[in-house]
């Protein structure tokens, strides 16, 4: 349950910064790529800090 919440946070962050490149007239090809990358470092930092230790 932790790890959607963090997920849910992060998306939100996400959505800013594309919100804020969007804004700022950059290209949407880049704004994807930075989108996608994120998204990989949520699901990451997500996974590590969200798991249960042995």
């Amino acid at each position: 349950m932790s790890l959607i919440i963090y997920l849910i946070g992060f998306a939100f962050v996400i959505g800013g910064i594309a919100w804020a490149l969007i804004v700022a007239k950059v290209s949407a090809v880049y704004v994807m790529i930075a989108v996608v990358i994120l998204i990989g470092i949520a699901i990451l930092t997500g996974v590590t800090r969200t798991r249960s230790r042995d």
